[in-house]
């Protein structure tokens, strides 16, 4: 007995492991890029099926394909979708041919395969499961659907998740006064809860951001098959194509008004990507943040004690570090790599084609999950739970000589310079220091250094 059967495709025959649902094209995919190990992400797999859904129920309203033989495709694919080994019948390398050809073909011989078994049918994968379409207008198509797919039902309620649990915990802290830092030195009070609601503005611009980018990446090219002509598909297929997948995702799609910018360009990648770097950088700046509030406990800044979730150290005992914040640090920095590939791969639209298009969707998809995740694990481990050191925070306020810029309109900022070196030199408080060196009373030096007034400007 074999492992192998023959399979035949317009160049020849070649074997084919005997129980793969896939066909002669995919196989030599596989033989093809050994490069990686690492296949197309389940959400763009998912995504592509769902178009070729869409494009086989629009292909049977407009009589282009047998009922019999849409309604084969559509149950074969409604089958992978519900079938928790998918992903096993789509073994081609993310790094492959640059218009993700070779992933295309994979889907249309698995489709066909299952429908023409299910059916009893004979369902051809290119004339029947990709008709009226090119790898060229699916292919981008299908990088516009997963990506708007994981931003509406993964990053944005992530990022909404985020902004929600840092505002109830700045409400929560807002009684507590801290030394502000500009350049890590110690400078003007600032309520915790300022802080805290600094992040949340960040992540709520990034928000807006990601939302106003919404309605062009849900702009697609599918319909324009080779080049952006749109020859070999129905007329009137692109709107009723996404009429169609905009009832199967739940997600209102539309045909691009000029298919050739979409198929030759991935300039709305780019675009997304970027935004997803900015995101990434307002995390960081986050995690950072919380790294050096919590840094200590005895000899950093030791303002808040983080979750304690595992040991920190193999040969340290007591020990316990950040996690969480070094975990999205690490995966903000990533992401920003994973743009620098986007970028270059957006540069690479050659007149009527981008050929980077598999990894920048490999590389869209994964930056969309690690800011997903890691915002999911900030708001919940290291925002949410961490508590604040009261004492430290009162220790260092007290002493912080910078509090003499209140002083600066009474006694000119010469006098207050010199009354902060003596505080820092001798480590006094500075309401004492400003005694001795101002006629001002120690009830009006306590009124005017007052560090919760000072959080509220010239109010």
């Amino acid at each position: 007995m074999t492992n192998f059967r023959i399979e035949k495709d317009s160049m020849g025959e070649l074997q084919v492991p005997i129980n793969a649902l896939y066909g002669a094209q995919t196989q030599r995919a596989v033989n093809n890029f050994p490069v990686s190990g690492q296949v197309m992400p389940k959400g763009f797999i998912s995504a592509l099926l769902k178009i070729k859904m869409a494009a086989a129920n629009a292909n049977k309203e407009l009589a282009v394909i047998s009922p019999e033989i849409a309604d084969a495709i559509v149950a074969a694919i409604a089958k992978l979708l519900n079938d928790p080994n998918m992903m096993t019948h789509f073994p081609v390398d993310v790094f492959q041919t640059g218009s993700g050809t070779s992933t295309n073909m994979n889907a249309n011989e698995v489709i066909s395969h299952i429908a023409s078994q299910d059916s009893g049918l004979t369902i051809s994968p290119n004339d029947h499961v990709n008709y009226g379409q090119s790898s060229n207008d699916v292919i981008p198509s299908t990088i516009h659907v997963s990506a708007a797919l994981a931003l509406q039902q993964q990053l944005l309620p992530a990022l909404k998740h985020l902004t929600a649990v840092i505002d109830i915990k700045a409400k929560s802290i807002d009684h507590h006064i801290k030394t502000g830092r500009t350049h890590l030195m110690d400078a003007m009070p600032v309520r915790m809860s300022q802080s805290l609601y600094s992040w949340s503005s960040q992540i709520k611009q990034n928000i807006a951001n990601l939302q106003a980018l919404q309605p062009t990446i849900q702009t697609l090219a599918q319909g324009g098959t080779a080049v952006g002509t749109g020859i070999n598909a129905h007329p009137e297929f692109a709107h009723l194509f996404n009429q169609k997948l905009s009832i199967i995702t739940e997600v209102n799609f539309i045909a691009s008004d000029n298919f050739f910018a979409l198929i030759g360009s991935q300039d709305t990648a780019v675009a997304l990507s970027g935004q997803l770097k900015t995101t990434a950088v307002s995390l960081m700046k986050i995690a950072n943040d919380l790294r050096w509030m919590n840094s200590g406990p005895l000899s950093g800044l030791g303002e808040i004690a983080l979750e304690a979730l595992q040991p920190g150290s193999s040969i340290m005992p007591g020990k316990v570090n950040p996690v969480i914040p070094e975990a999205t640090a690490m995966a903000a920095a990533q992401v920003i790599g994973n743009d620098a590939a986007i970028t270059i791969g957006g540069q690479s639209g050659n007149f009527e084609l981008n050929v980077m298009l598999p990894m920048i969707s490999n590389n869209l998809l994964s930056s969309i999950e690690l800011l997903t995740n890691s915002s999911q694990l900030l708001a919940d481990k290291a925002i949410a739970t961490f508590e604040v050191n009261s004492d430290n925070i009162k220790q260092a306020l007290y002493k912080n000589p910078i509090l003499v810029t209140a002083l600066n309109a009474i006694i000119g900022y010469e006098q207050a310079a010199k009354i902060a070196k003596i505080a820092y030199k001798e480590q006094r408080a500075i309401v004492d220091v400003a005694l001795e060196h101002t006629e001002l009373s120690r009830e009006k030096l306590q009124q005017l250094l007052d560090p919760a007034k000072l959080t509220h400007g010239g109010e």
